[in-house]
């Protein structure tokens, strides 16, 4: 049997232990490009956070990290979550601790705490409001002006909102995601300078989003040229945009769909080299096993879900 015999064999298993078990598979639009061609549902963590609380399948197989499917347990308690690969972390979500973020509460007993969904699910539960990057301006322009705000953990995304909301009394914490700040200034000027005509979308996580609001600012970029913008509506432009270049500078996995999507576009990645590891552990024959043998369940204390579940429906319920 040659490897795309073998390959198609085990997506008809997949499809048929789908069925068996009333399940439905949620994939991030950084996995493997495989993974997402066998999604029910393929988005960002706004849009699979969604999904996950508005399904009807009494079995979730979660292809994305360990965070995203705490938190698909967590919107679900009456369901199995299933995450392929238990090795699947996040060195973002990693950037804090439960520990640290009491301590920091306790030096700014009044302020409200926005978490980035990409936190543990202890973290949530001490947490005001979840966000992620596609409503983390809407949620903190709902939050009144006069109300003190810690924001956490992504320093880039922290910055990207406070200089769209102009909140001074915001205080940042200093984590971010390995990947996201290895695209920096330098990779988007050299891919810029060999593609002049091509537009610029960057996430707000990247080392390189500060830099680039800066220098859309001062003229040096073109705003008409250079978007700030979370995964899913990186997609909604590439389809909706004229261009027929684009400079991507996120983690790499989202360029198969853009290409899939717009397959008479170019796109071309800011750093070859951002690849998220834990994206990529999960594989068919690992979400096979996960349908077959019930692996591996994910399940959150019930204390620490309820406590979390206020903020994650806050962040569900903006933007």
């Amino acid at each position: 049997m040659t490897m795309i015999e073998t390959k198609s064999h085990i997506i008809e298993d997949i499809q048929e232990w789908k069925k068996k078990r009333n399940a439905i598979l949620l994939a991030h639009n950084y996995e493997l490009p495989e993974i997402q061609d066998i999604a029910d549902v393929l988005g960002d963590s706004l849009a699979l956070a969604r999904a996950a609380a508005e399904t009807s399948a009494d079995v979730i197989v979660f292809c994305g990290v360990h965070f995203m499917a705490e938190t698909a347990a967590m919107l679900n308690p009456e369901k199995t979550v299933l995450l392929p690969d238990l090795d699947a972390g996040c060195s973002l979500a990693d950037s804090i601790t439960a520990d640290q973020l009491r301590e920091w509460k306790a030096e700014h007993p009044d302020a409200v705490v926005v978490a980035y969904v990409n936190t543990t699910a202890e973290v949530k539960a001490l947490s005001d409001y979840c966000c992620t990057s596609s409503n983390a301006v809407d949620i903190v322009r709902s939050i009144p002006e006069d109300k003190e705000i810690l924001f956490l953990p992504d320093m880039f995304l922290g910055s990207f909102v406070q200089r769209e909301t102009g909140r001074e009394n915001m205080h940042i914490w200093m984590g971010e995601c390995h990947v996201h700040a290895g695209i920096a200034p330098e990779h988007v000027d050299d891919v810029l300078t060999q593609h002049p005509e091509a537009e610029l979308l960057v996430h707000p996580e990247c080392g390189c989003s500060t830099s680039s609001m800066y220098l859309m600012s001062e003229g040096i970029l073109p705003k008409n040229k250079t978007h700030i913008l979370s995964t899913g509506n990186m997609l909604k432009h590439s389809k909706q945009s004229q261009a027929e270049e684009f400079i991507v500078a996120t983690e790499v996995g989202i360029i198969h769909q853009m290409q899939k999507q717009n397959p008479e576009k170019r796109f071309i990645p800011a750093n070859r080299t951002a690849v998220c590891p834990f994206m990529k552990m999960i594989t068919l024959e690992k979400v096979l096993d996960a349908l077959k043998e019930n692996k591996h369940i994910i399940t959150v204390p019930e204390e620490t879900a309820e406590r979390a579940k206020l903020a994650i429906e806050r962040m569900i319920s903006i933007g």
